[in-house]
């Protein structure tokens, strides 16, 4: 693990510490650091802490972009689908009652589902060395 003292420059994306996969994903997945395990990765919802507290690593530059909401609707749609399926055979509600099931339902599913997808997909690409620092330097972050 780096620790980055403030002040000096940000290590190349080469020198960065790059956990093993599957180490990387469920400590993502578990919505902490994918490189340390000790740090939390959002600063919100779904926005990522621009360095990891425990660790220092740069996690704000990291573009998991269009993956996770792809993903969450490939995990969410394969729960959803065949428990409608099911209802269906077995007593064939009206569509009102699986509309008024189904679609609560697949929100919450989605919002549960949306933050920890997000997590392992930004330490699947931590640990391949995608970090982000293709883009140039960090630009200076607000004051206060």
């Amino acid at each position: 693990m780096t620790h980055r003292q403030p002040g000096m420059p940000e290590a190349p994306a080469a020198l960065l510490p790059r956990p093993p996969l599957w180490t990387a994903l469920a400590r993502g997945a578990l919505c902490r650091c994918p490189s340390c395990g000790a740090g939390p990765l959002f600063a919100g919802f779904l926005a990522l802490r621009p360095r990891c507290a425990a660790c220092g690593i740069p996690l704000g530059r990291i573009r998991a972009d269009d993956a996770p909401p792809y993903f969450t609707i490939f995990l969410v749609g394969h729960i959803v689908v065949p428990l409608m399926l099911l209802v269906e055979r077995a007593s064939a509600p009206p569509l009102w009652l699986m509309a008024a099931i189904f679609l609560p339902l697949t929100l919450v599913l989605c919002l549960l589902c949306l933050r920890p997808v997000k997590g392992a997909t930004v330490g699947v690409m931590l640990a391949f060395g995608m970090t982000g620092s293709e883009q140039g330097p960090d630009l200076p972050e607000r004051p206060g």
